[in-house]
């Protein structure tokens, strides 16, 4: 690891946290979460200074064994970028989309950044949680997805206030609809031709996670709200 700092993001290998990767690669050491040990295992071997975090993080074993077998004293850096869309109108609503939903994208969360405190309270290091435009104003579609965003939002920031006097940064950034596998699902759900040009680039976001992990001490990027660009917009309402 030599003198790099390190950072963990978790659903590394895909959309907005393998672009929250690449933004890091060249000058951190990048721990690179996700399920497919096979994809993982993959892409660190392609980074310059990386390692690998096989974990499904809506099982706490899976995750407490994970972050055990990391033994790490310092965290530089947590990046939550794994989580879950979509959601169903009221009527198909039923407790297990509710449960996945809230598991997935606010206790696994709470719980990574729980085991991993101690080392990024060592490294007095920064927490990012990769949250939603539906995290700031629910857009009234799919309550599940909107609900659990803005759960994570008062997670989020309940645990900056916590984690000042650590000297621990937590920050929250919100984008809009990214160009993602994700997103290509919601289009595909909506009926409609796909254009990716409608959308951010997850290396937009993956600008602004840099940009949090990366403030001087002097500053914290507490809520960044990114939204797609007048190009973006007038593509999609032309």
């Amino acid at each position: 690891m030599s003198d790099r700092k390190s950072v963990l993001i978790t659903g590394g290998t895909r959309g907005i946290g393998r672009a929250c990767v690449d933004a890091l690669a060249d000058d951190w050491h990048v721990i690179v979460g996700g399920r497919d040990e096979s994809a993982v295992r993959s892409l660190v071997e392609s980074l310059p200074s990386a390692a690998p975090f096989v974990a499904d993080l809506g099982d706490e074993h899976s995750t407490a064994a994970a972050v055990e077998a990391l033994g790490l004293d310092r965290l530089d850096g947590l990046v939550h970028s794994a989580g879950v869309a979509g959601g169903a109108a009221t009527p198909e609503s039923n407790r297990a989309m509710w449960r996945n939903m809230l598991e997935l994208n606010v206790i696994a969360v709470s719980e990574l950044t729980r085991l991993l405190l101690p080392a990024l309270v060592a490294a007095q290091g920064t927490i990012v949680t990769i949250n939603s435009g539906s995290g700031l104003r629910a857009s009234g579609k799919g309550g599940h997805y909107p609900a659990s965003k803005f759960a994570l939002t008062a997670l989020t920031d309940v645990l900056r206030e916590e984690l000042r006097p650590d000297g621990v940064r937590v920050s929250s950034v919100h984008p809009g609809r990214v160009d993602t596998d994700m997103q290509r699902e919601l289009v595909a759900g909506e009926n409609r031709a796909y254009d990716p040009e409608e959308f951010l680039r997850p290396e937009s976001v993956a600008v602004a996670v840099r940009t949090a992990l990366t403030a001087t001490p002097d500053a914290t990027y507490e809520t960044i709200s990114i939204r797609p660009g007048p190009a973006a917009t007038n593509r999609r309402t032309s």
